[in-house]
């Protein structure tokens, strides 16, 4: 019997996805809601198992943890690139990894749900109903406005597509641009200092590492609109969070619009949760029924191919 502890499945859904019944002669799963205090216990609870499957940058897989691990033979991960995975640890201890498909439409499109939700004030908004009263505030228009894309790939190029379709003006920087691609699409290259100095709203689709790690400071902050928005819906770490706490305080620019953060699950004592001008989403972004059903689908499929001894979407 092979012995799968699933992690982080913070909503419950393992078992309404897959049929485990199916599986009852050969696996034996075991599913954990929440995530593990520390290292310690993480150790103390998968100690026995044989597979593990996790989300995409929860639980970190680091040297210690997979130290620890002796039983440990297969990792599947949501995603084909896990940076909280130490793989070359991995494959030092024999241990093969492997990922899943993953729908990039999913972050486009809850991009644009912090965007509307700042520019037409809708968490004041929501709350004030439920107490009672009507029309508080005064939104903006999306048209005419000049959107700022850090990063033009495949989650930008969607944000850009729907920014076209409101009648956005839409320009973009990152350290590899595509300036073909973005001629085609209609997106005005810029430099970042420029983009942060006109961009009513400033959006982030880079994927976090080294380059990009600490991108937006107060440096960067400083160059923004007083009225302008910032969005991040790909990795906290690539702003600065005690800077943009600062300037969310001090009003330096209009709001920030954050579905990503620096730590995960963010404390609940977390300066972001009590500033009024930051609208905050628990890492929403890829949790779909859609992605899960693909997630933990292919987890199966791939832990049935390492038992073959044919490997499917192994991580090198």
């Amino acid at each position: 019997m092979i012995k799968v502890a699933v992690l982080d499945d913070y909503q419950n859904v393992f078992h309404q996805i897959v049929e485990t019944q199916k599986y009852k002669e050969k696996y034996n799963f075991k599913v954990f809601n929440e995530p593990f205090l520390n290292e310690n216990d993480a150790i103390i609870a998968l100690e026995d198992f044989d597979a593990l499957f996790i989300m995409r940058e929860r639980t970190p897989m680091t040297k210690s943890l997979i130290n620890a691990l002796p039983k440990l033979k297969y990792i599947m991960t949501s995603g084909m690139r896990n940076n909280a995975i130490e793989i070359d640890i991995a494959k030092k201890n024999k241990i093969i990894v492997c990922g899943t498909e993953i729908n990039s439409n999913p972050a486009a499109e809850i991009t644009w749900g912090l965007i509307l939700g700042l520019m037409r004030n809708m968490k004041q908004e929501i709350d004030n109903m439920f107490q009672g009263y009507w029309q508080s505030t005064v939104g903006f228009e999306l048209k005419g406005k000049l959107l700022g894309l850090i990063g033009l790939g495949k989650i930008g190029t969607q944000v850009a597509n729907v920014a076209k379709s409101f009648g956005m003006e839409v320009c973009a920087w990152s350290e590899n641009l595509d300036l073909t691609h973005a001629n085609k699409i209609g997106v005005l290259p810029m430099s970042k200092d420029d983009l942060l100095k006109n961009s009513d709203i400033v959006s982030i689709h880079v994927v976090l590492g080294d380059r990009y790690k600490n991108l937006i400071t107060k440096k960067e902050f400083k160059l923004m609109k007083k009225s302008s928005f910032l969005i991040n819906t790909s990795r906290g770490s690539i702003i600065n969070e005690n800077d943009l706490v600062q300037a969310l305080k001090d009003e330096v620019i209009a709001g920030a619009g954050l579905d990503v953060f620096e730590k995960e699950p963010l404390p609940q004592d977390h300066r972001l949760r009590f500033l009024p001008n930051a609208l905050l989403l628990p890492h929403i972004g890829y949790v779909t029924a859609e992605n899960y059903s693909k997630f933990y689908s292919q987890m199966i499929e791939n832990l049935e191919s390492c038992l073959d001894n044919k490997p499917l979407r192994e991580i090198t």
